[in-house]
């Protein structure tokens, strides 16, 4: 049995999907922006709004770089990790990435994605004209995405757990 690390951008269902995957697999399942938002006492929004983006990404990319490590250590315990939609954007990252056989990219467009994300509250650079940020944000992470990943899934008109299903079974014939 086998973990994977999801990656994708917001509204590709990395979260969700990553839950569902993880329970139907026995394996634990770890988000990062989950883990940023517990190892400092804030809200990913709220890291944004008081601290920055800069101070954001720095967080992002110690705690997803640990996660990585810590799974590559850990070959025997194998774990779903979903990765905040942006930490791709550092080269440590992507380096960190690179050459696994286990990175799925969630792929999504914007028409599926807005109806999951709801473009609010919670999403700190979808702020301001959301679909326009989301689709700029795209035109320069999906080539990204693309080049990190073992596989890509698209999730559009797919239920989490049919994405979650395919994902399974890529994993038991890699």
């Amino acid at each position: 049995m086998r973990g994977c690390i999801l990656i994708g951008p917001p509204g590709a269902g990395k979260s969700t999907v990553g839950g569902l995957l993880a329970r139907e697999m026995g394996l634990p399942f770890l988000d990062t922006d989950i883990m940023i938002e517990e190892s400092t006492g804030k809200k990913v929004s709220q890291i944004f709004i008081e601290d920055g983006e800069a101070k954001f990404r720095e967080i992002e990319e110690t705690i997803v770089l640990k996660s990585i490590e810590e799974d590559a250590s850990k070959p025997n315990q194998p774990v779903i990790l979903a990765l905040g939609g942006g930490s791709i954007l550092s080269e440590r990252v992507q380096r960190a990435l690179n050459n696994r056989d286990d990175v799925i990219y969630l792929d999504v467009s914007l028409s599926s994605a807005a109806p999951r994300v709801g473009f609010n509250r919670e999403r700190p650079l979808l702020m301001i004209n959301p679909r326009q940020q989301w689709q700029e944000l795209m035109n320069h992470r999906r080539p990204i995405y693309h080049s990190l990943a073992s596989v890509t899934i698209d999730t559009n008109e797919k239920s989490p757990e049919d994405v979650a299903i395919e994902i399974e079974k890529f994993l038991e014939a890699a």
